[in-house]
């Protein structure tokens, strides 16, 4: 395995390596903010339980969470409601895409898990319901576990969301009708893109996710974000379901725990070692960064990273 003080080198190599990749991918453009973004960007950042942040590329680069922004939502209506919340949201991979309509109706408006759209609308409705100031309240944990304030939802992308969020809104007022949303929509809504909106760059990203990296214990302070139980159940729903409708390929190809997000980033938790986060603007059809998909897989191959 690589040592830790040849990891930049690394990176510096396969940043280089995949940037022809940009091609085949494209920049999201259903909202209309994200698609202004330019294309051909890379950043990728691995921070690991001692501390260190090691990082190649744009990786200071500001950009959009989008559903990346739903682990953290998660662990909060977990800690929030506890196992209440699986009486309202299933854990099983959902095989539709991650805004399907017709699935939730199928299951009288249970979702089939939290980071699929629907399922997390649900969890934004759970943090609307139990927290006095939940927009403040989301912005706050992220600021405490990457030890940064200077992390706050972008305007321009939070107001493009609200005004191009109807399949969304149609998700959310079909829970409502099923009786599986108890605050007003608007409301919900407006919590889900916020938080969606939230500007954040590699490395923030990377130290701020540690915790599930380490049985929910965040290892700079020390303190226990979620339990160990909890932190197990995220990190099995971002196996099975993080990365929209190419979870099972990343996980027979790459064999970790993911999360990627139509801004470009994703997200992969190597248990007792750290987190990688990558970010490049252009998209496969299914929704996941191209470069930064690849990127991941590469080092993860390289390192022998896979839990598998």
């Amino acid at each position: 395995m690589t040592q830790p003080h040849q990891l930049n080198a690394l990176l510096d190599t396969l940043l280089q390596q995949c940037q022809p990749l940009y091609v085949e991918g494209k920049v999201a453009d259903y909202i209309p903010v994200l698609s202004q973004v330019e294309p051909e960007q890379v950043g990728i950042a691995v921070a690991t339980l001692d501390g260190t942040v090691y990082s190649a590329g744009a990786a200071t680069q500001a950009f959009s969470l989008q559903s990346v922004s739903k682990i953290f939502a998660l662990v909060m209506a977990m800690n929030r409601i506890g196992d209440e919340l699986w009486q309202r949201v299933n854990m099983e991979p959902s095989g539709q895409p991650f805004n399907s309509i017709v699935q939730l109706e199928w299951e009288k408006g249970i979702p089939r898990n939290p980071v699929i759209n629907a399922g997390a609308i649900l969890v934004s409705d759970v943090l609307v319901s139990h927290y006095s100031a939940s927009k403040s309240a989301f912005l706050t944990f992220i600021r405490r576990l990457c030890g940064e304030e200077a992390i706050y939802a972008d305007p321009q992308v939070y107001l493009s969301e609200l005004e191009h969020g109807n399949r969304n809104a149609a998700l959310a007022y079909l829970m409502k009708s099923f009786g599986n949303i108890d605050a007003e929509v608007p409301q919900v809504l407006e919590q889900y893109f916020h938080q969606c909106a939230t500007a954040i760059n590699c490395e923030q990203l990377a130290r701020s996710l540690l915790f599930l990296a380490n049985r929910g214990v965040q290892p700079h302070n020390n303190e226990q974000i979620c339990s160990r139980r909890d932190a197990h159940r995220v990190n099995a729903i971002l196996s099975t379901s993080g990365m929209y409708d190419q979870s099972g390929e990343f996980a027979f190809k790459v064999g970790l725990p993911a999360k990627s997000g139509v801004g470009g980033a994703i997200i992969a938790i190597v248990p007792q070692f750290g987190v990688i986060t990558a970010w490049s603007p252009p998209l496969n059809r299914f929704g996941n960064s191209v470069v930064a998909m690849q990127l991941i897989s590469l080092l993860a191959d390289e390192l022998g990273l896979s839990l598998f």
